[in-house]
């Protein structure tokens, strides 16, 4: 079973031990199914919208692109339930000693779904090419671990070579990855999407081959109707262990969360990603042992643009003040029916070096505190702010519970400020044209606390969107990085957390469960640690 997500933003807003599964819940095939004959070449339908951008690796960030690229590419490694780390397309991947040069050797017979053979030149011409500036890749920050990203992505200026120095190909099974710095945990890094191969077609057109993409994954790309649907069929000569237990996949584009649900109850979609905030108190009723109901590894939170005038040079006291003004406990029983439980730090449940409480008070409702930290600050200016969030996904309720919550409890005057669907507030977040603050919601990449510091907060990087800089939180990080073992670095990481005390870059608001069903369709259907269904599994029954 594929362990891991690979994108970071997602659309939908876990208590579990590293080593407990997260996925369960509605495994099962309904009392009046199973006896039914399964049909092996029965297609699977998915809940889910239009992607962002072009279906390039080095491009989603976002759930409804990343969904559909795991399904068509495989990468070199994933984990287990117990975060550990699995081969698919890598035979091996082994440090140095100094955690600084990785040699990467693949499984032989592995092809592209137009035939080629994947080699290593198939992953390093990808890495060069998304590492590269002109080629808008929104993940190329991803490389710049690699000895050599600097000259090839530059801070300022052009370019000064098309190739990162420290990629090498030994030969067609084997290359060489050397890193700036020894990190004991980079294997875990490579589960991300950025370090998926491509086939040499792509460099000659990159646009078509986003469009149509080809990959080496257990399903093959079969057609794009946007903003209505995306198919794919089972690869028959896939040779990884995830084979597909069906015909393929429709994924389905949808801008309201209640159609989808509507179409779920009545078998005209198999599953989706989350049932709508209104649903939640009658969906296990509605659906039987066919409801959904998992931990996952993501969290919640609201983040300043700090690239506007309101939050440039803020004194944190005003962004504790307002995370003091938010009744999470009281949001979360009425408007999630109690399936939310507050976040008490800005790294998810589930992965290795979470820590309690590393928000300490500034994560407990506080109305007289809250008030009283506004006003030393020297307040909000304007005394209003507004949160953006994506109106295709159900976030409005919460919104406005929040909203009245910091109003009540400060002054501030607060609201909502909807986008139309989650493509439409990504462009947004990129182009940095936030007004004020704006909802985030993160999955992991890899089961690792780093994902949710370095990854979301460092200066510069992919998932930072709301210009956040701090150069002690960053020296912490990449002392972590330096470390020589992955439980040193953890727990260097865990100091990192802590400084985000003084900074505040995102207010944690809750850790994330997928609530979910399924249809009268299907059976095992699961979702995994990072949220994702995992469709390989699911099978269809006849009609």
């Amino acid at each position: 079973m594929r362990g891991a997500k690979s994108a970071k933003w997602v659309a939908i807003a876990g208590v579990v031990a590293l080593g407990a599964t997260a996925c369960g819940g509605g495994s099962g095939s309904g009392s009046d199914n199973k006896n039914r004959a399964v049909d092996k070449n029965g297609i699977v339908s998915y809940a889910n919208g239009e992607p962002q951008n072009a279906l390039q690796p080095a491009n989603t960030m976002e759930a409804y692109g990343s969904v559909v690229i795991d399904s068509l590419f495989t990468g070199l490694v994933h984990y287990d339930k117990q975060g550990n780390i699995t081969y698919e397309n890598a035979e091996s991947i082994k440090p140095d000693a100094d955690n600084k040069v990785w040699t990467v050797k693949l499984k032989k017979g592995w092809k592209f779904h137009n035939g080629e053979a994947v080699t290593a030149k198939s992953y390093v011409d990808a890495w060069n090419w998304a590492a590269n500036p002109k080629n808008g890749q929104q993940n190329s920050a991803w490389y710049r671990d690699i000895v050599g990203y600097d000259e090839v992505h530059p801070e300022k200026g052009k370019a000064k070579k098309d190739a990162m120095s420290g990629l090498k190909v030994v030969d067609d099974h084997t290359f060489t990855i050397t890193l700036n710095n020894g990190i004991p945990y980079y294997e875990y890094k490579l589960v991300y999407t950025p370090f998926y191969p491509l086939p040499s077609g792509f460099f000659k057109d990159p646009d078509g081959y986003g469009e149509k993409p080809v990959g080496n994954g257990p399903y093959k790309f079969k057609s794009w109707d946007h903003k209505k649907s995306i198919q794919v069929v089972r690869n028959d000569d896939y040779k990884g262990e995830n084979k597909a237990k069906n015909g393929g996949v429709n994924f389905k584009a949808y801008t309201s969360d209640t159609g989808a649900y509507n179409d779920l109850r009545s078998d005209n979609v198999d599953s989706m990603p989350l049932v709508p905030n209104s649903e939640l108190a009658n969906f296990k009723q509605d659906f039987g042992d066919r409801a959904i109901d998992t931990d996952f590894s993501a969290i919640n939170t609201i983040n300043p643009a700090f690239y506007t005038k309101q939050w440039k040079d803020i004194d944190v006291k005003v962004l504790q003040g307002l995370s003091m003004a938010i009744d999470r406990e009281g949001i979360a029983k009425a408007v999630f029916f109690g399936t939310r439980e507050s976040a008490t730090g800005w790294v998810a449940k589930g992965v290795k070096g979470y820590q309690e409480d590393a928000c300490g008070e500034f994560c407990k409702f506080d109305p007289k505190k809250a008030k009283q930290f506004i006003k030393d600050g020297g307040g909000v200016p304007g005394n209003k702010i507004s949160i953006q969030y994506n109106a295709d996904q159900p976030h409005k309720d919460w919104v406005v519970a929040v909203c009245n919550s910091i109003t009540k409890a400060t002054g501030v005057k607060c609201e909502g400020d909807a986008k139309t669907d989650f493509q439409a507030d990504t462009e947004v977040r990129d182009k940095k044209q936030v007004k004020s603050i704006y909802r985030s919601g993160w999955v992991l990449d890899y089961p690792f606390n780093g994902n949710f510091l370095a990854d979301l907060y460092g200066t510069g990087v992919d998932g930072n969107k709301g210009g956040f800089s701090d150069p002690k939180f960053d020296e912490l990080t990449k002392k972590a990085d330096q470390a020589s073992s992955i439980e040193e670095s953890a727990k260097l990481y865990q100091q990192a957390e802590k400084e985000l005390v003084k900074t505040f870059p995102g207010i944690p608001l809750w850790y994330n469960k997928v609530l979910s069903a399924y249809s009268n369709n299907v059976k095992g259907m699961e979702f995994d640690q990072a949220g994702d269904p995992i469709l390989t599994d699911v099978e269809v029954f006849k009609k």
